[in-house]
């Protein structure tokens, strides 16, 4: 019985066995030449490297783009004295620094890491590497005017000139320049930049022309203004901490918001005509904390600590809701808030322990709903402004559900000093 169990189940396998065969197929390959499976190089690595077959240089640069494409590096660049590190001269470009180092040597003359060399070029990207100790700009696609160019993920440091430089339409990302003897990040109009860090750059840390974009970036012990930008630009979510100029500098009709501005040299912010600052923090600074020209709107900011005022604006400006303490720091004269023209609205704001609270030189203002306390002088106005002050009468203590003192007047635009 055992052994006819044993010799059905090799007859089993064997029919297995044999069905496998038959379903292989031939053994034998087919007539005519046998054709490769394999991706070629181009298709596994759809890019040009940069080197001396495939982007020869000439007398000023080491490498030379000529063509359109998509070009990677494959391994650190070393500058030659008198020679660009990369020079483009066609639009449609993009460079992948593939997290290599372009760097430059000593006494090689104002030469850039990588430069767009001729006008009216367009679509050019760098990404992705450091680029530093050149003799000019790190990267430079600003001078010869590329336009809609984008430098992401870059770290340019110790270089002679700017740092990173684009023009106009362009984007600048993730980056850092530091230590550059021009300016950190120079841009052009309508220029974006976001999430930078700039540091111990010789001119600005971050400067845009007109009509541009600043979002997270920092900006910390630049010899110049630490973010500065041109007119009709926005300013968003920034920090400027001890500049030797102005925190933040902005031209006509600005919007800023959400800054931190802290310990920079001259003004924390500094705004000319038609600006709008709000929910910003200016804290330490060595002249006032917020300056600002004609037509501007200050709301919801925190001015602390400041050597001269906490806010000051000359007219036709709208103050409202805004902490002003310690300004007047140290042995310096200022106040919280200081206006020197007419037309102004001072509403709704807190003042206490700078040299004077509120103060007016001009008449013609509206000053209501603000408190004033702890100020060397609460109020400084000239005549002939609109104004009622009030000093509140002080409640005892309250315990439960009811008690206290009304503060004094129950006008809704009275000014209280407590």
């Amino acid at each position: 019985m055992k052994t006819t169990k044993h010799a059905t189940v090799l007859s089993a396998l064997a029919l297995v066995a044999a069905s496998g065969l038959l379903l292989a197929g031939p053994l034998d390959p087919p007539a005519g030449p046998v054709a490769s499976t394999h991706k070629t190089l181009t298709e596994v690595e759809p890019r040009i490297a940069i080197n001396a077959t495939n982007t020869p240089g000439d007398a000023d640069s080491v490498f030379k783009i000529t063509q359109p494409g998509s070009y990677y590096l494959t391994g650190n660049i070393t500058g030659v004295m008198g020679k660009h590190g990369i020079e483009i001269t066609a639009s449609g470009v993009t460079i992948d620094l593939n997290g290599f180092d372009l760097v430059g040597v000593p006494g090689m003359g104002s030469f850039d890491g990588v430069i767009a060399i001729i006008g009216g070029l367009t679509s050019i990207e760098v990404r992705n590497g450091s680029v530093r100790n050149w003799g000019d700009g790190g990267i430079d696609l600003g001078s010869a005017g590329a336009l809609n160019t984008l430098v992401e993920n870059v770290r340019a440091s110790g270089n002679g000139g700017n740092g990173i430089s684009v023009s106009a339409g362009s984007t600048v990302t993730g980056c850092k320049a530091h230590q550059n003897t021009g300016n950190g990040i120079l841009g052009a109009n309508s220029s974006t930049v976001t999430a930078c860090t700039v540091y111990n750059n010789t001119n600005s840390g971050l400067n845009v022309s007109h009509g541009s974009t600043v979002t997270a970036c920092t900006a910390y012990l630049n010899t110049g203004n630490g973010i500065s930008v041109g007119i009709g630009c926005t300013v968003t979510g920034s920090t400027a901490y001890q500049n030797t100029a102005h925190g933040i500098n902005v031209g006509n009709g600005c919007t800023v918001t959400a800054c931190t501005v802290y310990l920079n040299t001259s003004n924390g912010i500094s705004a000319s005509s038609g600006c709008t600052i709000t929910g910003c923090t200016v804290y330490d600074n060595t002249a006032h904390g917020i300056n600002t020209s004609h037509g501007c709107t200050i709301t919801d900011c925190t001015a602390r600590f400041n050597t001269l005022d906490g806010i000051q604006c000359a007219d036709a400006c709208v103050i409202r809701g805004n902490t002003c303490t310690r300004n007047g720091f140290d042995t310096a004269d200022g106040a919280g808030i200081h206006v020197t023209g007419v037309d102004n609205r001072i509403e709704g704001n807190t003042c206490t322990g700078s040299d004077r609270g509120i103060d007016v030189d001009s008449s013609g203002n509206i000053i209501v709903k603000n408190t004033c306390s702890s100020n060397g002088t609460n109020w400084d106005v000239v005549s002939g402004n609109v104004i009622l002050v009030v000093n509140t009468t002080i409640a005892g203590a309250v315990t439960g559900n009811a008690g206290g003192t009304a503060p004094g007047s129950t006008d809704p635009n009275v000014n209280f000093t407590y």
